[in-house]
């Protein structure tokens, strides 16, 4: 029986039992996690900031302070951007906040039941009170049908708090998954028909596999809003799913989006695909950040198979 939860709101070598389980630290990057006092910020939380992975546990938390206070709550949204999930018993992985405050939150990276969390971590987008053009949100599978009941495919119309004057920009990527043990783990979130109202938003999976439940995340912001680069890349982009490897990284470029400085990068996971024989090992970051572009990379580890993998992300400067 699988316990339910209530929702709101480049390769390397491997010789012992913790590089099994851990991959390689991302390097350190300009524009990665950025702050302004008292202004919109990116960041990061990783289980890693509290313990090892060798050390799995279901419950992990730790206090964010904000370098500077708010002058009321920030809105934060956040996505998942790395997993390691042992394959014995049902994947289910949970990103939350609370305790939001003017200066700070606890961030949270929570299993359940008898799954096997060994590392889990998120990116999030700290949005400042006075930041009003964006939008954000989450949807849960939950609030359409039970997790007893799971769907091959789920969508729902999402209304914006308030309407813009074009239909906007919109990014999707998950914040929790629970998925069915013994079959390989696939799900994906898209949009559909945004206009200037709401949009469409999708959690789907395919084949054998069964989604108990997901949370999809989503940004909204105005389309001509400058200083902001945002989309979607897949490992589909550089091979096909049928040709399963480790580690892809592939540049973008900003076009005539302009920088004066290193952006802000959040950066999560809007679909992915991988065999049950091993563990769930899944991460994406970004390195060589430009004010021209910067470089994505999706990487499994160890003796993971990675299919497909496809990430969202957003580049700002505030």
């Amino acid at each position: 029986m699988n316990p339910s939860i209530s929702i709101n709101s480049a390769r390397f070598s491997i010789s012992t039992p913790e590089q099994l389980r851990s991959p390689p630290l991302a390097p350190a990057s300009p524009g990665l996690t950025s702050y302004s006092f008292n202004m919109s910020s990116t960041g990061q939380f990783s289980t890693g900031e509290i313990r090892l992975s060798s050390n799995p546990q279901s419950q992990n938390s730790k206090p964010v302070t904000f370098p500077k206070s708010f002058v009321a709550p920030p809105r934060i949204a956040l996505g998942l951007n790395s997993l390691d999930i042992g394959n014995k018993a049902n994947a289910r992985i949970r990103a939350y906040t609370s305790d939001i405050s003017k200066s700070g939150f606890t961030a949270h990276v929570d299993s359940w039941a008898d799954t096997t969390l060994y590392a889990g971590g998120f990116s999030y987008l700290t949005l400042s009170p006075a930041h009003l053009e964006y939008d954000c949100g989450e949807f849960s599978t939950s609030e359409d049908h039970p997790w007893t009941n799971p769907h091959v495919k789920t969508a729902r119309r999402i209304d914006f708090s308030c309407h813009f004057i074009t239909p906007p920009k919109v990014i999707v990527f998950f914040t929790q998954l629970d998925f069915k043990g013994q079959m390989s783990w696939r799900a994906k979130t898209y949009t559909s028909d945004i206009d200037v109202e709401g949009f469409t938003i999708h959690i789907d999976t395919w084949a054998d596999t069964t989604l108990y439940s997901a949370t999809a995340g989503w940004i909204a912001y105005p389309e001509d809003r400058e200083h902001v680069f945002s989309g979607t890349a897949s490992t589909n982009d550089i091979r096909p799913w049928n040709h399963p490897q480790l580690t892809q990284l592939k540049h973008v470029n900003f076009g005539n989006v302009e920088f004066w400085k290193y952006p802000s990068i959040f950066m999560a996971f809007n679909e992915l695909d991988l065999n049950i024989r091993a563990n769930l090992r899944l991460r994406c970051y970004a390195d060589n950040i430009s004010t021209q572009g910067f470089t994505w990379h999706i990487d499994s580890w160890a003796d993971s198979v990675l299919y497909s993998a496809g990430i969202s992300y957003l580049c700002v400067v505030w």
